[in-house]
């Protein structure tokens, strides 16, 4: 039957809507982190997440701020670059999920698109018991600034053939990293993965990360 549900993340300064979804025989929860003036409604993160959720794994895709608070950020996008808000939040998104029934025992994994992989990254540093794998799609890791030699999970940085200027932000990101990481090029993608096939690769790449670095649930 599976696990499919509309919940409310309630945290210290923010109620923030989110949906879950996978099977009931999950080995592992991927908490998503969109990117800059997207929402969990993305139509990339939501093709990445059932592909995940076909691999075992349940998917969270949250709105990292609040209606308010998006409503200021459509205009003066100042909200999306604010890493150490975004990552707070995520950080409180992972201990709420350890506090949950269905999902408290299953490992965490963080998938960040854009801003959100570095807040992802962020989070994976302040969380190094929880959060076990991370991977960032057309991301800035380079934001996570500090906080990359910090962090202990396992990276995928996933970066389209054609978005060049991203790539030596990753490669300067990949340098600063002391975990085991990956940078993996896309070939023929741009910054949004939106040519025929690429998202697909994105995808199959993320699951086998994920399914590869998360642990077996206790």
């Amino acid at each position: 039957m599976g696990l499919r549900a509309e919940a409310t993340v309630s945290l210290r300064n923010a109620r923030l809507p989110a949906d879950i979804d996978g099977p009931d025989d999950a080995t592992g929860v991927v908490l998503f982190a969109h990117g800059s003036g997207s929402s969990r409604h993305s139509p990339r993160n939501v093709s990445v997440a059932r592909v995940l959720q076909r691999r075992r794994l349940v998917t969270v895709l949250v709105d990292l701020l609040t209606a308010e608070e998006d409503a200021v950020d459509a205009r003066t996008a100042e909200l999306r670059f604010d890493i150490d808000l975004l990552a707070d939040r995520l950080a409180g998104i992972v201990d709420w999920l350890a506090a949950e029934p269905a999902l408290g025992r299953l490992p965490v994994g963080l998938f960040g698109a854009s801003t959100g992989a570095a807040a992802a990254l962020v989070a994976a540093a302040g969380r190094p018991q929880r959060v076990a794998a991370v991977v960032s799609r057309g991301g800035r890791p380079d934001l996570a600034g500090a906080a990359l030699s910090g962090v202990r999970a396992p990276t995928l940085l996933l970066v389209g053939g054609l978005d060049e200027q991203v790539i030596a932000l990753n490669e300067q990101a990949a340098d600063r990293l002391t975990a085991p990481h990956e940078l993996r090029i896309v070939p023929g993608a741009t910054h949004l993965f939106e040519e025929p096939g690429v998202l697909d690769q994105v995808a199959d790449a993320a699951a086998g990360w994920f399914t590869h670095h998360l642990p077996v649930p206790a």
